[in-house]
């Protein structure tokens, strides 16, 4: 286990018969010895799971990715050696929706920037004016489970939702389904929850990102490398876009470079989507019961 994991999951192993070993990283010297014998790794989204670390595992039988995306790990090279690839797809869907909202509405309020210049010795009320939110666009890029969840939440506050998303055929009640271009220049505020595959990568560019409405704000609590980050910080210096927040990066930890730093209105978290004591404790017992499940019907020689 290479990354943190609630103890929950840990006794859950141990009850079952295995043998939990937790290390900080690939980088601990008995990491080698300890791959060498496992049959069962699990990762968060910390540790990159790659070939050359497969071909060091003979007993390998399955890795748990505790959260949603599979896109550190190379699924290909497990695949080929017989290794099962399992997530917990939904465990953190309502902690990432939550956090989701709550960058929505600072971002709406000025919350944080607002806090820094009183914090300064600053008292400017009108540099601080917001928007409210209800009877705003929202659109949604991704209709999955956690955009489904972001949907209903913005819904109850008086917000029109457009949802793009390629595999849904018809829209809601609660929301009319549009191509991306349309929703991209109604959208008032705009929120992306899709996973990071060769379709996603860079879906919003520096043409997509000038599609938007002048004063829209964008969200990203999904992966990085959906957005490019250099053309979202140049909106941002331009005016084009009244805020941003973004939870997760192209490179993580973020370089102290990284134009986003100094991009103006921009609220940035260290990839604290799914970060709650809820979603870690059943993130945990859900991968640590999907290994079990798996090493019981698959031989370990």
């Amino acid at each position: 286990i290479t990354d943190p994991l609630a103890p929950e999951g840990l006794r859950l192993l141990e009850e079952k018969g295995f043998e939990p070993r937790v290390l900080a990283g690939k980088e601990e010297a008995d990491f080698g010895d300890l791959l060498s014998r496992a049959v069962g790794w699990i990762v968060r989204s910390g540790t990159r799971v790659e070939e050359q670390d497969l071909n060091q595992a003979p007993r390998l039988r399955v890795i748990g990715r505790a959260g949603v995306g599979l896109d550190n790990i190379d699924t290909d090279a497990a695949a080929a050696r017989g290794i099962a690839v399992v997530n917990t797809p939904e465990a953190n869907s309502l902690a990432v929706a939550e956090h989701t909202v709550g960058l929505m509405l600072a971002l709406a309020r000025h919350l944080p920037f607002a806090d820094r210049d009183l914090r300064a010795g600053n008292w400017d009320r009108s540099r601080w004016v917001g928007v409210e939110v209800a009877g705003k666009t929202a659109g949604i890029i991704g209709m999955g489970k956690i955009g489904s969840l972001v949907k209903d939440r913005l819904s109850a506050f008086g917000m029109k939702i457009l949802v793009t998303d390629p595999f849904l055929e018809k829209e809601g009640r609660d929301f009319r389904l549009v191509p991306l271009e349309t929703l991209l220049c109604q959208a008032d505020f705009i929120s992306i929850h899709v996973p990071l595959t060769p379709d996603t990568r860079r879906l919003l560019t520096r043409k997509e990102i000038n599609l938007m409405k002048p004063g829209a704000y964008l969200i990203n609590v999904s992966r990085g490398g959906i957005i490019d980050e250099t053309a979202l910080a140049e909106a941002l210096q331009a005016g084009k876009l009244a805020g941003a927040a973004v939870d997760v990066f192209c490179e993580e930890p973020l370089p102290e470079q990284a134009a986003l730093r100094q991009a103006p209105r921009c609220l940035l978290t260290p990839h604290l989507g799914a970060s709650t004591r809820e979603a870690k404790l059943r993130v945990s017992t859900e991968i640590c019961a999907r290994v079990v499940e798996i090493l019981q019907q698959s031989p370990v020689p």
